[in-house]
């Protein structure tokens, strides 16, 4: 370290000439002083990670019921209902007009139920 040597026309370290002490390098961790602030530091990391993680909880629990206050449940679909098809999500291979086609097509019967939202027509 240089601050830590000795100047040759001083003799004397850069760091003694500035701040009046010797640089110590190093500590002794097993002092009891230093070992009980640090075991006070984890202590206290602990609690606030512990408080972080339930505030953390409850807002997730709030935005889930923010959230699902406006989602419908899903209609239970068994093989053989009948059901129409909404157009608005599917393209056609002719361009056709919006407004021209049926909102509503056909009346299929369920084949399969997938999952709860899918179904084989």
């Amino acid at each position: 370290m240089i601050n830590n040597k000795i100047h040759l026309a001083t003799k004397i370290s850069l760091f003694i000439v500035n701040h009046r002490r010797d640089l110590r390098i190093g500590a002794d961790i097993r002092k009891k002083g230093k070992l009980e602030k640090a075991m006070e530091f984890v202590e206290r990391m602990k609690k606030m990670q512990e408080k972080a993680r339930i505030t953390l909880k409850k807002m997730q629990e709030d935005m889930k019921r923010q959230a699902d206050r406006g989602r419908k449940k899903s209609e239970v679909w068994k093989k053989g209902d009948r059901i129409i098809l909404s157009t608005k999500y599917l393209m056609f291979k002719e361009r056709l007009v919006r407004k021209l086609v049926d909102q509503y097509i056909g009346l299929y019967t369920i084949e399969e139920v997938v999952s709860t939202n899918v179904v084989k027509l």
